[in-house]
C-alpha cells in the first residue's frame, strides 16, 4: 500500500511539550505539594544558589530517580537543631528550599553528581518515609513566592563588606579568590557566600529564614563580624 506524500507547506511532525517548565518559567502553580526530601546539616539552598552533591545512597539515588521522573524537584532542609545525630529520620527544620535538578552526570560507580539550582523556599507541614527509605514532605510554598520574582540587587557597601570578609577568612584558615568575589554582583555574592561559608546550622538557618535578600545582607555582615 502507498501513501500519498503530504500537502506542501503542512507540517508532518508535532513539537511535544515539556515534560517540565523551563527553570526561569517555573511559577507558583509549578510547584509540587509534595516533594522527596534530602536533610543535610549546616547545608543551605537559597533561590537562585547553585548546590552541587554527590549522591550514592541507595535511598536518595531512588529518591534522585523519582524526581527525574517527575518534577526534577528536590526539597534541602536541615535536620533540626535537636536531631538526635545518627537518627535514620531526625526531626527537620520547618523551612527549606526547593531545588531543579540542573545538571546531573552518572559515573561508572553507579552513584550521581548532580547540582540543584535554587527555586523557592517552603514550610514543611508534614513528612513520612517512603518505601525506598527517602523522606517524602507536604510542603506550602506560597509565603515564599516572592523567590520566584528577580532578586534586588540590594544595596552593600562593598568595602566594609570586603573588610569584614577578609577578617573573618583569616580567623577561619579560609582562601578566598578574591578577583571572582568582585565580578559578581552583591544579590549573588551574599548568596553564595551564605551558602558556602562555614557557619553553625542555626546561623545557615537563621540565613535562609531572612525575608529578602536586603535583609540577609545585612545578616550576612552581622556575622562575618563574629
Amino acid at each position: 500500500m502507498l501513501r500519498q506524500p503530504p500537502p506542501e507547506n503542512t507540517q508532518t511532525t508535532l513539537s511535544k511539550p515539556r515534560h517540565v517548565p523551563a527553570l526561569q518559567d517555573i511559577t507558583l502553580a509549578d510547584l509540587p505539594p509534595r516533594v522527596g526530601l534530602l536533610p543535610l546539616a549546616e547545608t543551605i539552598l537559597l533561590p537562585q544558589g547553585q548546590l552541587p552533591l554527590t549522591v550514592f545512597e541507595p535511598r536518595y539515588l531512588a529518591l534522585l530517580e523519582a524526581s527525574l521522573a517527575h518534577h526534577r524537584m528536590i526539597g534541602i532542609i536541615q535536620p533540626h537543631m535537636k536531631a538526635r545525630f545518627g537518627d535514620e529520620a531526625p526531626l527537620l527544620e520547618t523551612i527549606g528550599t526547593l531545588g531543579r535538578i540542573t545538571s546531573f552526570m552518572e559515573q561508572e560507580s553507579g552513584q550521581f553528581f548532580i547540582t540543584l539550582t535554587g527555586v523557592c523556599r517552603f514550610r514543611l507541614l508534614q513528612d513520612q518515609t517512603t518505601e525506598s527509605g527517602w523522606r517524602e514532605g507536604r510542603i506550602n510554598a506560597m509565603p515564599f513566592s516572592h523567590d520566584l520574582l528577580e532578586p534586588p540587587n540590594c544595596t552593600l557597601d562593598r568595602n566594609a563588606f570586603s573588610k569584614a570578609l577578609k577578617g573573618y577568612s583569616q580567623r577561619h584558615e579560609l582562601s578566598i579568590k578574591w578577583d571572582n568575589l568582585k565580578t559578581l554582583n552583591n544579590s549573588t555574592l551574599v548568596t553564595m557566600l551564605s551558602m558556602l561559608l562555614p557557619f553553625s546550622s542555626l546561623t545557615k538557618q537563621a540565613l535562609l529564614e531572612c525575608k529578602n535578600p536586603c535583609d540577609r545582607a545585612h545578616k550576612l555582615l552581622e556575622e562575618l563580624a563574629h
